[in-house]
């Protein structure tokens, strides 16, 4: 998550319809695409250089998700996207992150926490070299890192899904969002350092705080809640 297009890099693979649904996420939740506007099957297969077919399949996950909505003779449609949506999105992953923190803090050795180190280290670089590739993909991996060692596979796969509704690309490109990640990132490990389960929340929560203030503000001055209402 050229980096400038969500749509750039697309492989015809099986999972092609998840990369389509990504782009069309990404899309919706930056406002690109606003409530009400609507989504035409043929033309987005062209501006993606895809079929038909995996847009259709997105278009039916997306529905699923209650992003689009789609009515007989008419096609689909963007869903209504609220204030309260974007705010329960990230306090979902934020209590999720935050349980897995807790749980970490108690298990995590010094190995792990090298792990940790240099997977901010490498994040580090990517926001020094200013790449907004290299730094959605270094979080990420910092992110994955993470939720391995607690173990905790089942509640860091429903926060991945939850994820998936996150602009990365927007974050990745705003500098001061980066130098927050770095800052929560280096709270956590000094956390896990003192093994200390109610800092480690803390830190780890206050990523997804920062993140939903950023995409409030940034939903507020496309007027897409005018639009709604």
């Amino acid at each position: 998550m050229a980096f400038d297009s969500p749509a750039s890099g697309l492989r015809r693979r099986p999972q092609l319809s998840e990369e389509v649904a990504a782009i069309l996420r990404h899309k919706i939740m930056t406002a690109e695409l606003t409530p009400g506007d609507p989504i035409r099957m043929d033309e987005t297969a062209v501006e993606l250089g895809v079929s038909v077919t995996p847009v259709r399949e997105a278009l039916l996950t997306l529905r699923g998700e209650g992003m689009v909505d789609s009515a007989p003779h008419r096609g689909y449609a963007v869903c209504d996207l609220s204030r309260t949506d974007v705010e329960d999105i990230f306090w979902l992953q934020g209590e999720a992150a935050a349980r897995i923190a807790r749980r970490t803090a108690g298990m995590i050795d010094d190995d792990q926490l090298a792990a940790l180190e240099a997977a901010n280290e490498r994040l580090r670089a990517a926001v020094q070299a200013a790449d907004p590739a290299a730094i959605t993909e270094a979080e990420y991996e910092f992110h994955r890192t993470h939720n391995r060692i607690s173990g905790s596979s089942k509640l860091a796969w429903f926060l991945q899904s939850a994820t998936r509704y996150t602009p990365h690309q927007l974050y990745a490109a705003d500098p001061d969002w980066a130098q927050v990640a770095l800052t929560s990132h280096e709270r956590l490990i000094d956390a896990y350092r003192n093994h200390d389960a109610r800092a480690a929340a803390a830190a780890i929560g206050l990523q997804f705080t920062d993140g939903a203030a950023r995409l409030i503000a940034h939903l507020q001055t496309t007027g897409i809640w005018q639009k709604c209402h």
